[in-house]
């Protein structure tokens, strides 16, 4: 008997495909350990979405033979350890891209016209709340994207649709192949800083924040950052320090260095800061492409046909 663990919540698309498959899927109700531990035990695979994978679990499951991604963020699996056991690591990029794109857009479009402030004036019957902000008109700002894939690809041509200009900071795009999306590219990450009225970032953690004090210091002043990519990417203490000073006009964030974000973080108290439950990905159409992308790749990784 084949036996899947899932270890969080994934849309039934994905289950009833691997039920078909004669696999026995089981749904984990908490990632404690000592409650995976019993069906970790005779797992040959694993779904996981943002908890990820780590090498205490990996100690736990002795016949794991493969560990599908419910998303594109392998940087909370025990990558090592899984790899010198022999045991496939598959993502589901590209299937969520979209709302993800969409989320940035709808984030960047919130913090720059001070919409959730502007609800609960409006809820708190301060009407003249209209007289006393003033919003940024995005049309002719420009977008940086630091890093383009196909998020931020998705995201930079949205952008445009409202009259943005795009520029990119990428080590693969070629100013050709941005060129012909209506985008430029920057030259390094000062000259990205240095034009862009809204960040976004799109990048992959390497041990260290993309954007720190120093970054945040060569920002224009009013910019806003966006972040739906990995909490890791931004120094968040630094963040609310620029929030503070009012270095920044706003900042929006779907991800966070832990998650749950605790309800005591010093973000939360931050002013003109948007916050979202990592959400970025959570429409219901992303949410069964990711499904079925993760138990696709549990199937292809066990050498087992779909029904």
């Amino acid at each position: 008997m084949t036996e899947v663990v899932v270890t969080q919540p994934i849309d039934h698309a994905g289950i009833d495909l691997l039920r078909a498959a004669g696999i026995t899927v089981h749904q984990a109700t908490s990632t404690a350990l000592d409650e995976l531990a019993p069906l970790l035990a005779r797992a040959d695979g694993a779904i996981t979405r943002n908890w990820g994978f780590p090498e205490a679990a990996l100690a736990l499951a002795p016949n794991l033979r493969v560990i599908s991604v419910h998303g594109t963020g392998t940087d909370r699996i025990a990558r090592a350890a899984a790899e010198a056991r022999g045991i496939r690591i598959y993502r589901t990029p590209g299937t969520n891209a979209q709302s993800v794109a969409e989320h940035a857009l709808g984030m960047t479009i919130a913090a720059a016209r001070c919409i959730p402030e502007a609800d609960a004036a409006t809820r708190a019957g301060d009407f003249d709340f209209r007289e006393r902000v003033r919003g940024m008109e995005l049309a002719g700002k420009t977008l940086g994207l630091w890093g383009y894939g196909r998020i931020a690809a998705s995201f930079g041509a949205m952008a445009r649709g409202i009259g943005m200009r795009v520029v990119v900071l990428s080590s693969h795009a070629t100013p050709e192949a941005l060129a012909e999306a209506g985008m430029e590219r920057a030259a390094d990450p000062a000259d990205l800083l240095a034009q862009a009225d809204v960040l976004s970032l799109h990048g992959i953690p390497d041990g260290k924040p993309l954007i720190g004090a120093d970054e945040l210091a060569q920002m224009r002043p009013g910019a806003v950052l966006v972040n739906t990519a990995r909490g890791t990417l931004v120094d968040e203490a630094a963040l609310i320090a620029a929030l503070e000073a009012g270095q920044l006009r706003a900042a929006a964030l779907d991800v966070f260095s832990e998650e749950p974000l605790p309800a005591d973080s010093p973000l939360c108290s931050c002013p003109n800061l948007l916050l979202t439950p990592h959400i970025g990905g959570s429409t219901q159409e992303a949410l069964v492409r990711t499904s079925l992308s993760a138990a696709q790749s549990v199937l292809d990784g066990l050498g087992l046909a779909a029904a």
